[in-house]
């Protein structure tokens, strides 16, 4: 069914949530994968195998490596082969990573034993990279482009509850049954996303001339760029937010990331929909001068309770900017072009997190930690600017 007739017809004028469920159970599922053993990986790569600190930061960073290289080959197998086969494909190789991370105990040599979760980790960053490019090509094509931005506000949550739900799971797992229990839960998590995801009908692919990667590059470039400044001050808050209350001996510190985390869901929670009636680039304009607004107050905070309050304002902004540009960028690609340009434009988020970290870590050398979050602010009032500069992305085509 094409777009056009999808969003004419009756089943195009229900209530979408429900037809977006799948896909959110799928992602979050999928994302299991990610977060069960993000807060157990570093003990059990520096405890049981004994590397050191640096190694660590190589074995989680590495899986964000993989999936930036790897949006391009989603978005296209998405395009030709269709949204099911890359969630497919994506969840099963999901599972395999915690295949490796069991074989990281099978083996004797510390060596071999940090080969197989390095395996692992690539593996999953790619798998990461097709289910989830697949999972909101496929949303979007059954839901119509209309409701792409409920689309990707639904399905942020589902990535963001299962991280927040995964870290404290995978460590009471650890505790429970070691390593082992953490491996098996990062394979059946993601196995049970592929049970769901064959249970639903697969959607016929485009047809048409389909764009080439780097024209499309091209035409989500704008909001591309808007999202990757956007997305610096929800990086420095993750990184440093905790690192800035120990520094002043403010208790606490988990209450900023709780306060952040609660006001991005509520903000998509109840003003999800808004990018698909108001336009893409208005919300987002709004939202990146709440998240500035937030950033600023943590920067300039005196106490706890106004870095936590700065974190929660930098929550409610930050939460609606991904979907809000994300309309912006589907828009401008035909359908057969789609999965390519929310390849790219998911890869603006994957490098703005990889390298937002390292370069506030030499703001943090220079003058401590309240200037990030001075940055956080810089980075959304240029985003703001690029938005504002930019023009409306013409209707959905069909």
């Amino acid at each position: 069914m094409s777009d056009t007739v999808a969003s004419r017809s009756p089943a195009g004028a229900s209530a979408v949530l429900p037809r977006l469920l799948p896909f959110v159970s799928v992602v979050f599922l999928g994302f299991s994968a990610i977060g069960l053993p993000l807060g157990v990986l570093p003990l059990h790569v520096h405890g049981t195998l004994g590397w050191g600190a640096a190694m660590v930061g190589a074995v989680v960073g590495l899986q964000s490596l993989a999936t930036v290289l790897t949006r391009r080959h989603a978005g296209v197998l998405c395009d030709t082969r269709g949204p099911k086969r890359a969630v497919l494909g994506g969840l099963a190789a999901s599972a395999l990573a915690g295949v490796c991370y069991a074989l990281s105990l099978a083996v004797a040599d510390p060596a071999l034993g940090l080969a197989a979760i390095l395996l692992g980790r690539l593996v999953l960053g790619f798998g990461e990279s097709l289910f989830l490019t697949g999972a909101l090509s496929w949303a979007i094509t059954v839901v119509g482009p209309h409701n792409a931005g409920k689309v990707m506000a639904w399905n942020g949550i589902a990535m963001y509850g299962a991280m927040a739900a995964g870290a404290p799971v995978g460590l009471a797992l650890l505790q429970a049954g070691g390593f082992a229990a953490v491996a098996v839960a990062a394979m059946a998590a993601p196995l049970a996303g592929l049970l769901v995801a064959a249970l639903v009908p697969a959607v016929p692919v485009p047809g048409g001339v389909r764009m080439p990667f780097t024209a499309v590059i091209g035409r989500v470039m704008r909001p591309g760029f808007g999202l990757a400044l956007g997305s610096v001050g929800f990086a420095v808050l993750a990184s440093f937010a905790p690192l800035l209350f120990a520094a002043r001996g403010w208790p606490g510190a988990w209450a900023a990331l709780t306060a952040f985390g609660g006001a991005y869901i509520l903000a998509r929670l109840v003003a999800g929909g808004l990018p698909d009636r108001l336009g893409g680039r208005r919300v987002a304009m709004l939202s990146l001068t709440v998240e500035a607004a937030g950033q600023l107050l943590v920067w300039g905070a005196s106490s706890p309770g106004l870095a936590v309050a700065g974190a929660a304002v930098t929550g409610l902004g930050f939460s609606l900017v991904f979907p809000a540009l994300g309309v912006e960028a589907v828009k401008r690609v035909p359908p057969q072009s789609r999965g390519a340009a929310l390849g790219a434009y998911v890869a603006f988020f994957d490098l703005s997190l990889a390298l937002s970290a390292p370069a506030a870590g030499l703001l943090v050398a220079e003058g401590g930690y309240a200037p990030v979050f001075l940055a956080g602010a810089v980075a959304a009032g240029l985003s703001l600017l690029l938005t504002a500069t930019g023009r409306d992305a013409p209707a959905p085509q069909a």
